[in-house]
């Protein structure tokens, strides 16, 4: 069993070694190492396309990461009150969303969203007040991104805090109302410091999930180009270490922000179990 361990980590991390040790070639062939250079990653930092669309993605992934936070605590919270069958419904709901292939969100989406524009745009034509000038057209772009990937990221936030919630001190909630706090006092000063581990670790696996995420956003994005989305548009011409040096840096931050997100809520769950 160990090596059968062994094998298949080195099959799903090997490659990924690859790319990261390619990035540092100093030729310009993606396939043959011509000694180390960090040069590529200065020709990614000065290429005003792949900094558009890395801006692209922090202003999606940023966007996202807030809501899906949101309102997948609002989620949470409100599903502790909910009992029975109709809780049942609602969990297998959350947990489908999950699991649900990204190709199948991403097209239902897409079409969902012409439906709706479709509708909407000549309804506000001859309903729009002349005087606030053309009235506005309903079209892909930041908002059907932002929007498709706060649906699915947003079932990561709920399990994430409703995990916390299950095992948090109820106790401390009972005392501040038999201190006559009031519910909305209770929840800042009680609840909320925390369950906030738990909000922060499923704001960066949101932030994560969306920054990397190229299918959704291929359906979606409309003239925006996301960076998943300017890798594939590059490497058609052919992988190059500066595609290397991106995937890298990527790869890099995500790793980054899970890490962190695992620590948090590791560390939540031991000081939680002390107590």
């Amino acid at each position: 069993m160990r090596i059968y361990t062994l094998a298949v980590y080195l099959f799903l991390y090997i490659p990924i070694g690859i790319i990261v040790l390619f990035s540092f070639n100093a030729g310009r062939h993606a396939s043959d190492f011509h000694g180390f250079s960090i040069k590529w990653y200065g020709t990614v930092l000065a290429n005003p396309f792949a900094m558009e669309a890395l801006a692209t993605s922090l202003i999606v992934a940023s966007t996202t990461a807030v809501l899906a936070s949101i309102f997948g605590t609002m989620a949470a919270l409100a599903l502790q009150k909910v009992k029975g069958r109709i809780r049942a419904i609602y969990d297998a709901a959350i947990y489908i969303a999950i699991m649900i292939p990204g190709i199948v969100i991403g097209i239902a989406t897409l079409i969902a969203l012409v439906t709706a524009f479709k509708f909407l745009n000549p309804v506000l034509e001859n309903f729009w007040p002349g005087f606030l000038g053309d009235a506005p057209h309903l079209n892909m772009g930041y908002a059907s991104v932002i929007a498709s990937h706060t649906m699915f990221t947003m079932a990561l936030v709920i399990v994430i805090v409703r995990a916390r919630i299950s095992g948090m001190d109820r106790a401390l909630i009972e005392a501040s109302a038999d201190l006559y706090a009031t519910p909305w006092r209770t929840f800042w000063q009680v609840t909320l410091p925390q369950i906030f581990p738990a909000i922060l670790a499923g704001f960066l696996l949101s932030f994560t999930f969306s920054f990397d995420d190229f299918i959704i956003a291929f359906f979606v994005a409309g003239t925006e180009t996301t960076l998943p989305l300017y890798v594939f548009s590059s490497i058609r011409r052919g992988v190059t270490p500066e595609i290397n040096a991106i995937g890298t840096m990527v790869l890099t931050v995500s790793l980054t922000l899970l890490i962190t997100a695992q620590f948090l809520l590791r560390g939540r769950g031991s000081q939680s179990s002390t107590q």
